[in-house]
């Protein structure tokens, strides 16, 4: 794994994969650093979103380290293979490392099923923040999940498609874990109260590959939408599938974890009717990402990695707990969920206002090309 990323003269240190318990071996630096974990998919299906959350990471470390870090020690990324594939079980990983003292906080980019394995283990040791879109309910202390939940995004994004294409029979599919599932249950909810048919529901393991049975199976229910809650390489390999059997022209897709690194993997030929709903497009056309967008490519040129909402996402939480542990240096311990709508930190999200009245809103998006078209802000 070292041999992929250039350390330190971006801010972070590569962890060999062989820790994972507290009594291995692991040569540290003098306490002159605040060390975050930066736990994201290094590898199998999610591994795809690894180069825009790091870059968006390295970014925040450079603005953090330009003040006075957090703390007042300058920032450091340890990197951290959060991949459900990974060779090393990241919770026994992190379990290490705190007791070591190696790492300072977690920032988290990852599936929920990885989250609750980390819950376990943290207990309240060091502040995790937990950066993506989720399927909602987190309320462990010390544990702070910032990005968007069913209801903020699945639910407007299906009654606003709802109202326009009227489809009268929804198909839902995804990975066969929390996330999708839980996101799905609201989503059935929601049909019930548009008066809506569910005609099929499938749950799939991580890493299948072929999806030519499943497209078929979709096909074969007649539905006129898709609920599409796959992540990574998966949810690539089923809209090649469905974009190669012309499943567009009999029904259109809401895929609210394709972000644009997944656009550029579905290709353009498999993307015709494919919707997503997020609130962060890296075509979003707001002067707060206007500078955000500067800044990137300022950092690390134009041929950076795609901006993208779970590349962002690391950049907000590191933002977040710069902010958290300056504004309840102690009192984080004993913090729940619901502090991260209320805090205000930096992002490329914001729309105004101050902690009280700014808001992040959800926009409607649909492939265009290989980029996101944002048509319309949803609330």
């Amino acid at each position: 794994m070292s041999a992929l990323y250039p350390a330190r003269d971006r801010g972070y240190r590569l962890l060999p994969e062989t820790v994972a318990s507290p009594h291995d071996d692991l040569v540290l630096s003098p306490k002159s650093a605040f060390r975050v974990a930066l736990a994201i998919p290094l590898c199998g299906s999610a591994g795809l979103w690894a180069p825009s959350c790091i870059a968006a990471a390295q970014l925040a470390v450079a603005e953090l380290n330009r003040g006075r870090g957090i703390c007042g020690l300058p920032v450091e990324l340890v990197m951290i293979d959060s991949a459900v594939e990974a060779t090393v079980p990241v919770d026994a990983l992190i379990d290490s490392l705190i007791d070591l003292g190696a790492v300072d906080a977690i920032v988290g980019m990852h599936i929920s099923a990885i989250r609750q394995r980390l819950s376990k283990i943290i207990q309240s040791r060091i502040p995790y923040i937990y950066t993506p879109l989720y399927e909602g309910g987190e309320r462990a202390p010390g544990i702070f999940a910032i990005g968007e939940t069913p209801s903020e995004q699945v639910g407007p994004a299906m009654e606003r498609l709802q109202a326009i294409y009227r489809p009268r029979r929804w198909a839902m599919i995804g990975n066969d874990y929390v996330w999708p599932r839980t996101s799905h249950g609201y989503a059935k909810q929601h049909l019930q109260k548009l008066g809506v048919t569910l005609v099929y529901e499938r749950y799939l393991p991580f890493g299948l590959g072929d999806m030519t049975c499943e497209v078929e199976s979709l096909a074969a229910s007649r539905a006129d939408a898709l609920l599409l809650s796959m992540v990574g390489q998966d949810a690539v390999d089923f809209n090649r599938a469905f974009g190669q059997a012309g499943l567009d022209r009999q029904m259109f897709r809401l895929c609210c974890a394709v972000e644009e690194n997944g656009l550029l993997a579905i290709g353009p030929d498999n993307l015709k009717r494919l919707f997503s709903a997020a609130s962060y497009f890296g075509a979003l056309r707001t002067d707060v990402n206007a500078c955000f967008r500067e800044a990137y490519h300022g950092f690390h040129g134009d041929r950076a990695p795609m901006l993208n909402a779970l590349g962002q996402s690391t950049y907000e939480g590191l933002h977040f707990l710069h902010t958290l542990l300056e504004r309840v240096p102690e009192g984080w311990r004993d913090a729940t969920g619901p502090m991260a709508r209320r805090l205000r930190h930096r992002s490329a999200r914001w729309l105004g206002g101050d902690d009280e009245t700014a808001v992040r809103p959800i926009y409607l998006a649909r492939a265009d090309g290989m980029l996101f078209n944002i048509s319309e802000k949803l609330g």
